[in-house]
């Protein structure tokens, strides 16, 4: 089996780690080793000679090392005599062993990173954790390979220091209203940090901005009375407009009385009809309405009132209770203090 090693991994959280060496095996090293070793043990049976076998089972140990099969996904990093030769892959390619090696292998997709900033102050002195995650990629393995040791390790690195940079420029406000815009600075400056080992970032995503808990109870009551004030704001101009429609409706009622008496038996009538068996109206609107207007409206209630009535079933009054469906009663209050008559 051939021995090629990966010696990179990346952690759930963005930690880089290294991988366990675990060899890289496929099946023409398997055939370079069964092959020579069978010819040998096959001209031992011949011959009687056991050196042929052992001769045939050296060989193939040897040319077990000689095929190399690269994913397609993957760029392979040949050395010769420890000099840099070249990238070989995708697919199948030959080396010589004991002059040949492969150094690393280097994944061309697209990797994700997560990486954190813990406790980190921002430029208003408040701290805050932060978890984001880096989407990135391998575009020249040969940099990858020759520019930094681990470039794994460094992107996570490069990550987490540029966002702990960034925090500590920017306010908690900014922080949690312009991520979008800090998202993208983040991503120029890891992308600037990285072009040298040949890594490209496509994108970085803040998932999680964490604040203190009693700074989130502060928030909280200032975003409340913000929201009450405005509310305050809005009655205060809905008044203002109700006044002004007003003082245009009583300059309308002051030129036409007729108007004026039509309006008020219409209040009386729609006052009327709601339940209750007693309805106390101004003097001064009765005597503008007079006797024959205050009556007409107090009859067309009382009609509509019993056509209700009759249209359904009269539930039992209670004890010490009034009637809902009583017949109503209009009785004019006394005069205003200081009014005459």
């Amino acid at each position: 089996m051939a021995t090629d090693l990966v010696p990179f991994k990346t952690s759930s959280a963005g930690i880089v780690s290294p991988e366990v060496k675990v060899p890289r095996g496929n099946v023409l090293a398997a055939l370079s080793l069964a092959g020579p070793t069978a010819a040998g043990i096959a001209t031992a049976a011949a011959t009687g000679s056991v050196a042929a076998a052992v001769v045939g089972a050296a060989i193939g140990a040897v040319a077990m090392f000689a095929p190399k099969i690269a994913n397609q996904w993957e760029r392979a990093v040949v050395l010769k005599f420890g000099r840099y030769v070249g990238m070989r892959g995708p697919g199948v390619f030959w080396v010589v062993p004991g002059v040949h090696t492969v150094a690393a292998w280097v994944d061309q997709r697209t990797v994700t990173t997560a990486f954190a900033a813990e406790q980190t102050l921002t430029s208003d002195a408040v701290p805050v954790n932060v978890d984001a995650v880096l989407f990135w990629t391998v575009y020249d393995p040969e940099k990858a390979a020759l520019e930094v040791q681990d470039y794994r390790q460094a992107v996570s690195w490069a990550a987490q220091t540029a966002l702990r940079d960034i925090i500590g420029r920017t306010s908690l406000t900014e922080l949690l209203r312009g991520r979008l815009h800090i998202e993208k600075e983040l991503q120029a400056l890891i992308d600037e940090r990285t072009t040298p080992w040949g890594v490209s970032v496509h994108s970085v995503e803040m998932r999680d901005v964490v604040i203190p808990a009693s700074l989130q109870d502060a928030m909280s009551r200032e975003a409340q009375a913000a929201r009450e004030k405005q509310a305050r704001i809005i009655l205060g101009e809905a008044e203002v407009e109700i006044a002004k429609l007003f003082e245009k409706a009583a300059e309308a009622y002051q030129a036409n009385p007729t108007a004026l008496q039509l309006r008020q038996m219409n209040i009386l009538y729609e006052g009327l009809k709601q339940k209750g068996g007693m309805m106390v109206v101004p003097s001064t609107m009765v005597e503008s309405m007079g006797p024959a207007g205050v009556m007409a409206a107090t009859a067309m209630a009382q009609q509509q009132a019993a056509q209700q009535q009759a249209a359904r079933p009269a539930p039992p009054a209670a004890n010490g209770q009034p009637d809902e469906d009583a017949p109503l009663r209009v009785v004019p209050d006394l005069p205003l203090f200081g009014e005459n008559g």
